[in-house]
């Protein structure tokens, strides 16, 4: 499902990778031809998704990613 605010996609895909870290993954896609940035979090029950056109919005992503990964590096 497409989430329409960054805060939303933001707690849910939060939500999807500390209920199963090792089944949860990401994938981001940018479409050059719509300047269209296209981001999904899944763990193969509940999909959420988030595209914008913003470019003020990749600072938001890249910060959602470094988050991400500083979460999986980390020992529990």
């Amino acid at each position: 499902m497409y989430l329409t605010t960054w805060d939303e996609f933001e707690k849910a895909a939060q939500n999807i990778y500390l209920k199963d870290p090792s089944r949860a993954r990401y994938t981001m896609k940018y479409l050059h031809s719509k300047n269209l940035l296209c981001i999904k979090m899944t763990d193969d029950v509940v999909c959420v998704q988030y595209k914008t056109e913003i470019a003020q919005d990749l600072r938001k992503v890249e910060k959602f990613i470094n988050n991400l990964m500083r979460h999986m590096t980390s020992k529990p």
